[in-house]
């Protein structure tokens, strides 16, 4: 079988829950992203996932991913991969878009890049190493990272531009799949959040 890469967004930190540019800010996860990363991995380690016997575990170095990670009892298997980290925002770390937009109107991730921080080019041969890694395993991979590279990836997985990323919403501490269908690559299934309707 062809392998498939899943997904999982790190916890809700406090610049995530205020919408600012978090890039390589290294910022804890809050209470509820911690609680999070752990009903993720309970979810994970439940049928039918049974805690994902055989997986290669990977992590952004980034103390919100790797902190969910470990939550989630994946810390012991996972690797750190400098790929995974979130895209450098250079000079719009920590920003508001209404803050960047008054700086550069109309400015978009998705389709300016950051001013001082990763064009779409960078952020492009970032996940093309990703994907073609995965796609050289012969078991699925599981990733801890961020929210804009995950997005990159589920769009690169899929052949299209960086920018397809702006359609593809994704929530903290989500779980995501991506797969092959009739041979070509397909989501199987993105911004899984329902292990988290169950929350106090």
């Amino acid at each position: 079988m062809a392998p498939r890469i899943l997904l999982a967004r790190h916890g809700q930190t406090e610049w995530s829950l205020s919408g600012r540019h978090t890039g390589r800010t290294d910022i804890p996860l809050l209470d509820e992203g911690r609680h999070g990363a752990k009903v993720l991995g309970e979810r994970l380690h439940r049928a039918p996932w049974n805690g994902l016997p055989g997986v290669e575990v990977r992590s952004s170095p980034l103390r919100r991913a790797r902190e969910t990670c470990d939550l989630a009892g994946f810390g012991d298997r996972a690797r750190n991969w400098d790929a995974l980290m979130e895209w450098d925002y250079g000079a719009y770390e920590g920003l508001k878009p209404d803050e960047i937009h008054a700086q550069e109107p109309g400015w978009m991730v998705w389709r300016n890049g950051a001013r001082d921080g990763e064009t779409l080019a960078d952020v492009t041969a970032r996940v093309d190493e990703v994907v073609e890694w995965v796609r050289s395993e012969d078991r699925d991979v599981l990733v801890f990272a961020h929210g804009h590279i995950l997005r990159s990836l589920g769009a690169r997985w899929l052949g299209l531009d960086i920018g397809f990323g702006a359609h593809l919403r994704l929530d903290p501490t989500s779980l995501s799949v991506l797969g092959w269908a009739y041979g070509e690559p397909a989501v199987e299934r993105w911004n899984d959040t329902g292990h988290l309707d169950a929350r106090p």
